[in-house]
């Protein structure tokens, strides 16, 4: 049993960062694809980042690169996966929530969808002020 619990969110203005993190335990957590999504009212849940088991590779949605940076850190059994979300703005404010895909590695598309993702945390809210 994979579990997953996010926090790390808050209310801020434009411009300001946040880290979101997210803490997964269960026994093959550490071989999985990492994954972010967020859903703002009214919209879909739509992917933002995701990183590999090794942390080696990463993929973000165009309207966050150059601002977000995911990483995560392995444990036996655990694994903590970290969101840096940096230049804030008020179009990025939605519950974020992490996700694990028991997948190794970012192959194909299915990393970058909802359905592709098989573990989820409970959200966490994200405000942007402008």
């Amino acid at each position: 049993q994979v579990q997953l619990v996010d926090a790390g969110g808050g209310m801020v203005q434009t411009g300001d960062s946040l880290r979101l993190s997210c803490a997964a335990s269960g026994r093959t957590v550490s071989s999985f694809t990492m994954g972010w999504f967020r859903q703002a009212p009214g919209k879909e849940r739509e992917f933002v980042a995701a990183i590999d088991w090794r942390g080696s590779s990463t993929r973000y949605t165009d309207s966050v690169k150059g601002r977000f940076t995911i990483s995560r850190d392995n444990a036996q059994n655990t694994v903590t996966v970290y969101l840096q979300m940096n230049s804030l703005k008020p179009e990025d404010t939605a519950i974020y929530y992490c996700a694990a895909r028991p997948r190794s590695f970012l192959i194909g598309t299915n990393s970058l969808r909802p359905s592709g993702y098989d573990y989820w945390g409970q959200g966490t809210q994200v405000t942007v002020s402008s």
